[in-house]
């Protein structure tokens, strides 16, 4: 059992390490690399599954069991090649001529492989069976491991080569790549040399392993950075720098549900205009416009300072406080208006502002408190329109 122990562990090490990868998740930008190595990995599956076997079968000498599972064995390993070739070849990029040469070496030893095996069945040149069921190995699998030696060390050689043209963790990553072709390549030097040990799926397991760790990690970590970089500028109003629209949709429903399933039974809402924002634009130009939309934006998150701030129009602002904000809604809203009167005074940025909260039992949900916030403001802009 010891050969085929050898075999299910490595299975069972694959999964474990590899199930992010092998699972089918939608990547933008790197589809075809994770499809590619995917596939890789679920061919080594395959082959694990029958080299744990072949340890079985051959351990009790059943011929016919052990014949056709020496079979998938051959099958299971070339085609494992072939998707290890294109992957290979899908992670560097390229689509020069040594690409397409590595890539039709796979397929002529996947192609190679299962003629010789067809061919086997009839006259023995991979591989046979002495009468008291020992396995000889036979000129054939000598000349395919050979020939996967040379694949596995030219896609290594290819791939340190495209480092080189790469900067960055990129170089780091494709040197990685090189050193598990590396690795297999040896263990298939042991695995000609000795026929009835597991080498072959050791080195699958070892090769993986040093992907996973080096290469496949790293660039999901480096893909989720960029992709919380990429939310976090979606969610972003390019002028100010405050939460946009999209994020303020989403924003409600979060609330909406919380207030559904009891977990927020308070919250408040402060609606905010700039005041002249036209005239401004009209007279001394939208760079003016936008330096006061800027300046009002700050005053606000300025006072709101522990709750969002979302940009939902043109000359439009929205913060919903909870927490300690809510708690001190009235003094934070007469200190604001304090400061937009003595600006205007002076003749800086006015903002009206009027303030809500929400009511159980009364608010249907968060459009009703919405609406006597805005109602609030437009009486304090027409308050302070009238102080001029």
């Amino acid at each position: 059992m010891y050969y085929a122990s050898i075999g299910i562990i490595a299975l069972i090490v694959h999964v474990i390490v590899n199930f992010e990868a092998l699972r089918i998740v939608d990547v933008p930008g790197e589809n075809l690399i994770r499809s590619r190595y995917r596939n890789y990995l679920y061919a080594l599956i395959a082959f694990y599954i029958a080299d744990a076997f072949w340890g079985f079968f051959y351990e009790e000498r059943w011929l016919i069991p052990t014949y056709i599972d020496t079979c998938m064995f051959f099958f299971t390993m070339v085609l494992s090649v072939l998707f290890w070739t294109r992957a290979v070849v899908a992670f560097t990029g390229s689509k020069s001529i040594v690409a397409r040469i590595l890539i039709g070496g796979g397929w002529f030893i996947f192609t190679f492989e299962v003629l010789v095996l067809v061919i086997n069945i009839f006259t023995p040149f991979v591989f046979s069976f002495a009468e008291d069921n020992v396995y000889l190995p036979l000129p054939g699998r000598y000349i395919t491991l050979y020939m996967q030696m040379a694949l596995f060390f030219s896609t290594s050689l290819y791939a340190f080569y495209s480092a080189i043209k790469v900067k960055g963790t990129g170089r780091y990553h494709h040197i990685m790549v090189a050193l598990s072709g590396v690795i297999m390549t040896a263990f298939i030097t042991l695995q000609m040399w000795s026929p009835e040990m597991p080498l072959y799926s050791l080195g699958c397991m070892f090769g993986t392993c040093v992907i996973h760790s080096f290469v496949y990690r790293e660039r999901k970590v480096e893909h989720d950075h960029e992709m919380k970089a990429a939310n976090r500028k979606a969610y972003r109003d390019g002028l100010t720098g405050v939460k946009n629209k999209l994020a303020y949709l989403e924003a409600l429903e979060d609330l909406e549900t919380s207030v559904e399933d009891g977990s927020l039974t308070e919250y408040g809402v402060v609606v905010f205009d700039l005041n002249d924002l036209k005239t401004i634009n009209d007279t001394m130009g939208h760079e003016t416009g936008d330096e006061y939309i800027k300046s009002a934006c700050m005053l606000i998150c300025h006072q709101f300072r522990h709750s969002p701030v979302f940009r939902i129009g043109g000359d439009e602002f929205v913060a919903i406080l909870r927490g300690g904000d809510y708690e001190i809604r009235e003094q934070l809203e007469i200190e604001f208006r304090e400061k937009i009167d003595d600006n205007q005074k002076n003749g800086s940025v006015v903002v009206s502002s009027g303030l809500a909260v929400y009511i159980p039992g009364q608010d249907s949900n968060y459009n009703d408190v919405f609406k006597r916030a805005d109602e609030l403001m437009y009486e304090r802009k027409q308050a302070l329109k009238s102080a001029l």
